[in-house]
């Protein structure tokens, strides 16, 4: 099984950039979107089920800002996209889907920094994680499955996760609490699995949109397919497509075996 996360910055924009050629060439067997920004009024035929996918949708209460979509090549066995606090849902932040082996979660984390590009929500952005990861607790212990959580965690790891860390280290997205909360669930029981297989390897997952800053690969690590422990014996690659364009961000993926 093929699983891939992107975050699409916009399927709109992303349609129009090659997405569903792209997807009919690679078609991986599930596939988590993130920070798609459409409504369920404005999705067309093509989008809403792209190349016959199953297709689960979560949208925000405000128009044209976040949102999280799941495609799967088989049917779901449920799905899910709340996690209880309303702050939380109205911005269509995650997709619970359960497939027979596993459950995923894709999630688009919110960012730390404010429309004033301060770091105004970064209480915000780590009461999100303490809520993922605890209804991912709960969804796991009810359910009995492995987890596979996936998506933008806009917050890069380690120094290796980032070009410029020495100079980022007061920015939202490398600051040391934000890194120490990806750590503290790490510790309870999922593995970074990218970083496993290659800790010393340098890719990036999202660029700034400024001129020349992709090309000159001045990058970010923020888009992670994590897997609990349980699952981890039946990975058997993960990868960084930073060659696919269509958004400032790129696909990552897993390749899973039974």
């Amino acid at each position: 099984m093929r699983l891939l996360s992107w975050n699409l910055n916009g399927i709109r924009s992303a349609a129009k950039k090659g997405f569903v050629e792209w997807l009919a060439r690679d078609r991986p067997d599930v596939l988590a979107l993130q920070e798609t920004r459409i409504d369920s009024e404005s999705l067309t035929d093509e989008l809403r089920r792209p190349l016959g996918y199953h297709a689960a949708w979560a949208f925000p209460v405000r128009k044209g800002y976040s949102g999280v979509a799941t495609l799967s090549q088989v049917a779901p066995l449920g799905t899910e996209h709340r996690l209880g606090q309303k702050r939380f849902d109205d911005e269509g932040r995650l997709m619970v889907t359960e497939f027979d082996r596993f459950i995923l979660f894709n999630v688009y984390f919110p960012k730390g920094s404010g429309r004033l590009r301060d770091n105004s929500r970064v209480p915000f952005k780590l009461d999100f994680y303490d809520a993922l990861f605890s209804q991912v607790r709960r969804v796991r212990a009810k359910r009995g499955k492995p987890a596979v959580v996936a998506g933008d965690f806009n917050t890069a790891h380690q120094n290796i996760d980032l070009k410029n860390w020495r100079t980022n280290r007061n920015t939202s997205g490398f600051l040391p609490e934000e890194r120490k909360k990806l750590q503290l669930y790490l510790e309870r029981g999922f593995v970074d699995i990218y970083r496993e297989l290659y800790p010393d390897r340098v890719q990036y997952s999202w660029w700034s949109q400024r001129f020349g800053v992709r090309e000159k690969n001045v990058g970010w690590r923020i888009d992670y397919v994590w897997v609990s422990e349980d699952l981890r014996p039946h990975v058997v690659d993960a990868f960084i497509l930073d060659q696919v364009r269509g958004s400032d961000h790129c696909p990552v993926g897993i390749e899973l075996q039974w």
